[in-house]
This record gives structure tokens, sequence and C-alpha cells, in this order.
């Protein structure tokens, strides 16, 4: 018996005819209904080259321009992004670490602290780092870039870094215990254990949700449109679309942005997932123990 049988039953010829039935259906629902929708949006005119042509035809007076905006967005888009991710991971690598290292008594008010970001959703907690930082007028001025954009950027880190410590956690528990053992038989402190076996076995092994967490910061900076606080790529559409009025057509084109730029996120996480399973089983505590504890 196969490993694929032992938790799910093979269909017999009855199943399968039965979901082949379900799934022709199905199609053809969904077929009738997507041919309503285009049906109506063309009764509407939404089709028309008068509202698609700033965004597809370059002869259009306006496709330059609106271009230029949306890759004015996009860059906005990718900054946010890019600073949420870098400080998240930091952040976060170091919650996951410390929750783990320290014992159960001192690690409540950090247990607290994850918790309570967890629990808020993350529109929320980009709100209120905003009207935090305007009602104690804390000054973020001299860091580079607008003051939407460091709203934006501490909320994000603040919801991602939790949910990241999190999953760095539950990969270190994964981990056979015989790791952290045999490199503290060495001579190794738990920090060096932590730091050098654990973590990068870590790292290897939640690699696809770490990276899938990513691609969440990445849709997450659309946010920044809904509060008003940061001209990225949504709300540069949204006034692109005020302008033209055709936001079916404009909202659409920034929705074909996102699906591309996350799916080649998760395209990466595939590959080096792949790569990384070729390279062997990473690091061991022997190994590690080498490089930090001389030999004897």
């Amino acid at each position: 018996m196969s490993a694929d049988t032992v938790l799910y039953d093979v269909p017999g010829p009855r199943a399968r005819r039965r979901a082949l039935i379900g799934t022709v259906l199905a199609s053809l629902a969904i077929l009738a209904l997507l041919g309503v929708v285009a049906k109506r949006l063309n009764d509407q005119g939404q089709f028309s080259m008068e509202l698609w042509g700033p965004l597809i035809d370059p002869s259009n007076e306006s496709f330059e321009a609106v271009w230029r905006l949306l890759a004015k967005g996009l860059v906005a888009t990718l900054v946010a992004a890019g600073l949420a991710i870098a400080l998240s991971l930091v952040f976060g690598t170091v919650l996951g670490a410390v929750r783990l290292l320290t014992s159960p008594a001192a690690r409540i008010p950090l247990v607290g602290f994850i918790e309570l970001f967890r629990a808020l959703p993350v529109v929320i907690t980009i709100f209120f780092v905003w009207r935090v930082f305007v009602e104690l007028n804390i000054n973020v001025a001299p860091l580079p870039g607008v003051d939407g954009l460091w709203y934006l950027v501490i909320g994000l880190t603040l919801y991602n870094s939790v949910i990241i410590a999190e999953i760095i956690r539950a990969g270190v528990n994964s981990l056979p215990r015989g790791q952290a053992e045999a490199a503290l038989a060495v001579g190794m402190t738990p920090g060096q254990s932590m730091r050098t076996v654990q973590l990068p076995q870590a790292f290897r092994t939640m690699l696809p949700a770490l990276i899938s967490q990513l691609v969440v910061v990445l849709k997450d900076t659309s946010l920044g449109a809904v509060l008003a606080l940061y001209i990225e790529l949504l709300r540069r559409g949204n006034i692109i679309a005020l302008n033209l009025d055709n936001p079916i057509q404009t909202l659409f084109v920034v929705g074909l942005i996102f699906i591309t730029i996350n799916y080649g996120l998760s395209r990466l996480a595939v590959v080096v997932e792949h790569r990384l399973s070729r390279r062997g089983g990473g690091t061991t505590a022997i190994a590690a123990a080498e490089q930090v504890v001389p030999a004897t």
C-alpha cells in the first residue's frame, strides 16, 4: 500500500463519474455567471477604448502620464514593502529567539506583546501607530521619505514581526532535540546554539511560510491608501481613476500588477526551497560547533 492511499481512498468509477459531472456543472455555472457580468459591462460601455485607451493604447494622449504615475506608485509600494519586510524579519527573528531562550516567567510580557498584535487587525495597528505618533508629537521627519511611509512601515512591522516570530518558534520547535543537546554538549552556550545551529535550520524548514508572509506584507501596503496615509500603487490608481472616470479599468490593471509581483515571490519561494533541498540536510550541530568552539 502506497503512502498516498493510507489516508485517502481511491474513488471508484461511480465516484469519479459524480465528480466529473459536478465539475462540469460548476464550470458551466461559472461561465454563465461570467457571461452575464461581461454582457452587463458591455451594455454599460466598459469595454470601450475611451476607458481602456489610457492604459493599453500607447497612442493615447494620457498613456504616458498614466503609466508614469503607476510606476511612481509601484516604486512607493516596493519601498514600503521592502522596509517593512526587512524590519519584520529582523525583529521577528529576535522576538522568536528571545521567547525560546528566556524562562517561562520572564517571557510573559513578551508573549503578551506577541498575542496582542497577533489579535489586532493590521489596519487597526497602522491606524494606532499613526494616531500615537501624532498625539505624542513623535517626529519622524529626520527619517528618509514622507511621514506616512513610516506610519505604514512601523504598523506593518509590528503586525508581521510577531507573525514571523511565531513562524520561527514553530520552526525551531520542529527540529530534533538532539541538535540543541549536541551543541550544548560540545560547549556551546544556548545563544550560540540558537544562532548557529537552530535558527539556520529553522529558516530552511519554514522558508515557504516565511515567503508567504512576505507576500502578505506586500499586499498589506495597500492599506496605506485605505487610511490615506501614503501615496502608493493603489492610492495612485484611485487618483488616476477619479481623473479619467474609469475605476474598473484602472483598478483591474493595478490588481494585475499586484498579482504579477506576488506570483513572482511565490515562484521564488519554490525555487529557493528546491535549491536548499538539493544542498542536503543543512547545518548540523557538530559542524556548527566546530566553527564556534575551538577543537581541543
